[in-house]
């Protein structure tokens, strides 16, 4: 649980902290333009620089037509001005080439520039040296000095370069780059807005119902009305829905039924609660029957007082049941052998010479326990095994005899209390540990076996009933040393 909590608050630290205040939808909307402009700014820049490169392959290309046309002059050479005016419709300051070794040269000024800003060899320029170089025309101030750029050559040359001012490509550069990001935002606003509504009537929308719908839910669970109405949708929104719709319908019918059997339960323990006192005071004159002179009175005088006092202990351990649950058990290291004796003694198996019993736990058997509950899982245990002796009698004809059992199992520890009465009852297994209703003894109420179930599985341990050819063997099965600690 720590790790989830860890997770969460990294979570929470790791986005932004006006990000975490907004709503779902809100936060949708900011993600999705984020994401778009991302995307718009990983396409912009190439697309600037394409531009750059693309403008500048266009000039060399019309320096070589100049360049092909010089090659196509006669011995005399170009008309007067033909020259500057082929270089005024390239837009640059000169132009070389070298065709067959031969260097050829077009230029306005009689000696060129030799001095240059820096050169663009598109050759070999790269993809990110392109975005480079078109972030500093972009943002840096144009140079005084001209630029060179130097690039493949068609025909006979082997390659073409030209002297071009860097005013005019800035200036084309601002203008398409300012275009395309006009148009950059007109997409990303679109595209943002288109993806923001698909997802929120697809996503968003669906899970804000759903968690309007639990939070009205919390307010009355009982009320069928609140329950979702699933829609018909195929995906996980639509499973989720119908998982909700069926959790909701299971809860409300839960809550109904506790409600209805907690307010039968305060009945029935007001109604004990009277009750067990009536008895009482019927048992306390019905001792004074046996002083009567009245031969009849007299003979059934000790049933009346026998079921008078099941009658109160049905009313005394109805109320006890009732009572809040359990408490969590304090382990501590309990010698079995002798929690076994003690509970013997208290049952009075001692003095018994109609029932033999028998105590087989080792005495060096220490179980980690809670010594309280664990005597009261053995007392119910053995209780009902001498009732059923002393009521039903043996399966077969012997001794009837109880018998406690302990051994060391693969890290646990198994207890078996037997007897060789008559057994469990076939209508009587299935709820076995069910509190009223898997009595094993006439007119018991089945709740021993429910408050030793219920302790024992507060152990972390299990209770059963073993098959068994003659008479009843209960099985507790209890973690061992190592497993408690654990």
């Amino acid at each position: 649980m720590d790790s989830h909590l860890s997770n969460r608050n990294q979570l929470s630290v790791s986005l932004p902290r006006g990000l975490t205040r907004l709503g779902l939808s809100a936060k949708l909307l900011v993600l999705t333009v984020l994401f778009v402009m991302l995307a718009e700014v990983l396409i912009y820049l190439p697309s600037v620089a394409n531009f750059r490169r693309n403008w500048l392959n266009d000039r060399l290309a019309a320096a070589q037509i100049a360049v092909l046309v010089l090659e196509g002059a006669p011995e005399e050479g170009l008309p007067e001005g033909s020259e500057n005016r082929l270089l005024m419709g390239v837009g640059a300051r000169a132009i070389a080439a070298r065709v067959g070794g031969a260097r050829r040269l077009l230029s306005l000024d009689s000696m060129p520039p030799a001095a240059v800003a820096r050169t663009v060899d598109l050759r070999s320029l790269s993809w990110l040296g392109s975005i480079r170089e078109t972030l500093e025309t972009l943002v840096l101030p144009p140079a005084e000095l001209p630029i060179r750029v130097i690039g493949e050559a068609v025909g006979g040359a082997d390659f073409v370069e030209l002297i071009i001012d860097e005013a005019p490509l800035r200036r084309a550069l601002l203008k398409f780059a300012g275009t395309l990001l006009l148009l950059s935002l007109l997409i990303s606003g679109l595209s943002a807005v288109a993806v923001y509504v698909a997802l929120n009537w697809m996503i968003v929308g669906p899970i804000r119902q759903l968690a309007a719908n639990v939070m009205e839910f919390e307010i009355d669970p009982e009320n069928p009305h609140r329950i979702i109405e699933p829609t018909r949708r195929a995906d996980e929104i639509g499973e989720a829905q119908r998982a909700l719709a069926r959790m909701q319908m299971t809860l409300a019918g839960e809550l109904r039924t506790k409600k209805h059997l907690a307010e039968l339960g305060l009945a029935v323990s007001k109604i004990n609660h009277d009750l067990r006192n009536m008895l009482a005071a019927a048992q306390l004159m019905s001792d004074q029957l046996t002083e009567t002179r009245d031969a009849k009175i007299r003979r059934f005088a000790p049933r009346l007082i026998a079921t008078l006092g099941r009658a109160i202990d049905f009313c005394q351990a109805t109320l006890a049941y009732g009572r809040a649950a359990e408490a969590t058990p304090v382990l501590k290291d309990v010698a079995l052998r002798q929690l076994v004796t003690e509970q013997a003694e208290m049952l009075g198996l001692s003095d018994n010479k109609q029932l033999v019993f028998r105590n087989e736990a080792p005495s060096e058997l220490i179980v980690p326990c809670d010594p309280d509950q664990m005597a009261r899982v053995l007392l119910n245990l053995m209780r009902n095994s001498v009732q059923a002796l002393t009521q039903a009698g043996t399966a077969e004809d012997g001794q009837p005899t109880l018998t406690v059992r302990a051994e060391n199992g693969s890290g646990s520890v198994i207890l078996r209390i037997a007897d060789n009465g008559p057994g469990v009852p076939e209508r009587a297994r299935a709820n076995l540990f069910q509190a009223f209703r898997g009595s094993v003894t006439p007119g018991g109420t089945g709740l021993g076996l429910a408050v030793a179930a219920e302790l024992v599985r507060l152990h972390g341990g299990a209770i059963a009933l073993e098959p068994s050819e003659i008479g009843a063997v209960f099985r507790v099965t209890l973690p061992s040393r190592r497993q408690a600690a654990a």
